[in-house]
């Protein structure tokens, strides 16, 4: 049995990252009816917006722990699979170049 990485975005616009073993309506359901007091419970409705299954759980939970680390700006990248985004807010921002710059 595997382990979803995911993403959803709170009424309040912020972001929230987790991991499911198995079944992961049933953790959105969860997060969505506010079954479990935290974050989430006070920032509802919840929409599900990235996930990715991993076969392995220490992989899911490297993942999981990675994108908590990121930006806003990064975590939406990765939401709407922008690798030219994503890749650029990677980068120390003492060197990184504007997008356009030639």
């Amino acid at each position: 049995m595997g382990v979803f990485v995911y993403l959803l975005r709170c009424a309040d616009g912020s972001f929230y990252t987790g991991s499911a073993i198995g079944d992961l309506s049933k953790r959105i359901a969860e997060h969505d009816a506010g079954t479990y007091p935290g974050y989430t419970s006070k920032r509802r409705p919840i929409s599900l917006v990235w996930s990715q299954y991993f076969e392995q759980i220490p992989d899911a939970l490297a993942a999981e722990r990675q994108i908590k680390g990121w930006s806003r700006s990064k975590k939406q990248a990765l939401i709407d699979s922008n690798w030219d985004a994503l890749a650029y807010f990677a980068k120390r921002k003492n060197v990184r170049l504007k997008p356009n710059c030639g």
